[in-house]
């Protein structure tokens, strides 16, 4: 767990990607596609709470299947509105098109699993007789 001395630090990428759990370049990537812009200390990037909040948000959207694109315009929505609320508009219907894809995938899922286990007992029950 980061402490809160930490979070409120300016972190160097490396240090950043380390706490982070990603590799330098995977930060990079991010600052190249925009979501992020650290500050410069000479010629070195520097990473202080927003851009590390930045990163946390861009991971978890990630992890729960959203476009890098998507995510931008989330994070776009934060600057603009002080109260959050398209943000979070824009959010809900984020994720509301995003369940309704994941319970589409488990139906497919769900039907494929099953004509697999039928393949499967079919296939068992032929060498079980053959045997």
């Amino acid at each position: 767990m980061v402490d809160a001395a930490a979070r409120e630090r300016l972190l160097t990428v490396t240090e950043l990607a380390a706490e982070l759990g990603v590799t330098p370049r995977a930060v990079r990537f991010y600052e190249d596609k925009g979501l992020i812009d650290p500050a410069r200390v000479g010629l070195t990037r520097v990473y202080g709470p927003r851009e590390r909040a930045r990163m946390l948000l861009i991971l978890r959207g990630k992890r729960l299947g959203f476009s890098l694109a998507e995510i931008g315009r989330f994070l776009d929505l934060y600057a603009v509105d002080p109260r959050h609320l398209e943000q979070k508009r824009a959010l809900l219907a984020g994720v509301r098109k995003r369940i309704a894809e994941l319970e589409g995938m488990r139906v497919s899922l769900d039907r494929t699993l099953e004509e697999l286990h039928a393949i499967a007992a079919q296939a068992e029950g032929e060498i079980a007789r053959e045997a």
